[in-house]
């Protein structure tokens, strides 16, 4: 999510693998690019919105630099971007996120873990304690902007139906920790606009985001070892389950960080803004990319099995994930459209068809969280860390 979309990651996936540390290049004071044009900090930016936003910023000539935080360090170069370690999960991450911010015309907060959840603990240390971070050092280091991703994950449950705007309660789907996280951010977030109404702040809802780039690690995240490249070809999958309430909204993950370029670079854009493309994604959709049939059932039985794999460390998405998911309004991106000029280039058809085919291929990049395998040992790595444990 989030849009599904950590310590050093982005809102759409956990960091794995490892990398080297310290800083590649100039770090602190926003970025220290040489040179005119905004200064851009992006904390959380070698996952899967995370690479995204970078290359986006790091293309456009208003953007004089970007400053990437992460965890571990990439083997990643784009134009006029730097790195720095810095996990936002430790309470020492403070002090160095106000230096890394010092001088910074924006700060975009993409971190977020989606794993361990059997260790929701970990998860909450790192997107709640750690988004409470990025906050107040943003505010100490006087930043005019703050970009935050949110997700379509902290909406309250809604209609399948038709589409809900920005004013919808975010007061997400409480048993699932994801979106139990991302609802207590947006009051924090709250909390900071009216102590701090001279910063603009942002908050971008997107749905689910898909790339190739990014198959691999939402294959570990969310379907785990056991789910092979050769389980992606359509023809075996010859049904399709019509479950009530599966209809949702995709996104692809460029279109998403076009959203968020925009959004730095427009200093009218303030607020929440929902991202997604059309058309919904339902059962008939995803049988006519299988080439499966829809069989309609009951979720019980789906749920039960996911329940019960997740139990038995077989499968790292948690049911009630799954439980959340079949709740999540429909999103009216109208706003996206009006005020920030966005229109996503791919449906969401296509968003899922280029998460399909990165599977198939094995796709990955060349960070930590978007590896194409993990370091020492591959998926053999994923079963030994234990699944659904390892952040």
């Amino acid at each position: 999510m989030s849009s599904v979309p950590h310590g050093g990651s982005d809102s759409n996936g956990s960091t794995s693998g490892t990398g080297p540390r310290g800083t590649g290049g100039k770090g602190g004071e926003g970025g220290a690019g040489a040179g005119g044009g905004l200064r851009v900090v992006v904390v959380g930016a070698t996952g899967n919105a995370g690479t995204s936003v970078v290359r986006a910023l790091s293309e456009d000539p208003a953007v004089g630099s970007v400053l990437g935080l992460a965890r571990r360090l990439p083997a990643w170069s784009p134009p006029r971007t730097r790195w720095a370690a810095v996990d936002i999960g430790e309470d020492a991450a403070l002090g160095d996120l106000t230096r890394h911010f010092r001088g910074a015309d924006a700060v975009v907060h993409l971190a977020w873990l989606f794993q361990p959840t059997h260790t929701p603990k970990l998860t909450w240390r790192t997107n709640v304690l750690g988004s409470l971070r990025v906050f107040e050092a943003a505010a100490a280091a006087d930043v005019p902007a703050l970009v935050y991703a949110s997700s379509v994950g902290a909406y309250s449950a809604g209609p399948k139906d038709r589409p809900v705007d920005e004013s919808w309660p975010t007061h997400g789907w409480p048993e699932a920790a994801y979106c139990r996280e991302k609802s207590y951010v947006e009051r924090a977030l709250d909390v900071h606009e009216r102590e701090h109404p001279h910063m603009r702040v942002v908050r971008m809802r997107p749905g689910f985001l898909f790339k190739p780039e990014a198959a691999s690690q939402q294959r570990r995240l969310f379907a785990g070892p056991l789910l092979s490249r050769r389980m992606a070809r359509p023809e075996l999958l010859p049904v399709v389950p019509d479950l009530p309430g599966l209809r949702f909204q995709a996104l692809h993950t460029d279109d998403a960080a076009e959203a968020y370029r925009l959004a730095v670079t427009s200093p009218a854009a303030h607020g929440a803004y929902n991202l997604a493309a059309d058309p919904p994604v339902d059962a008939a959709m995803l049988a006519e990319l299988f080439g499966a049939r829809v069989v309609r059932m009951p979720a019980w039985p789906v749920r039960s099995g996911l329940a019960a794999a997740w139990r038995l460390h077989l499968l790292p998405a948690s049911p009630q994930l799954f439980d959340a998911v079949l709740r999540l309004p429909l999103m009216d991106t109208r706003r996206a459209v009006e005020e920030l000029g966005w229109r996503p280039r791919y449906t969401a058809r296509e968003a899922l068809m280029a998460f399909v085919d990165g599977l198939r291929e094995g796709r990955g990049m060349a960070t930590a969280p978007l590896a194409s395998s993990l370091p020492g040992g591959g998926r053999a790595a994923e079963v030994a860390t234990g699944v659904g444990e390892r952040p």
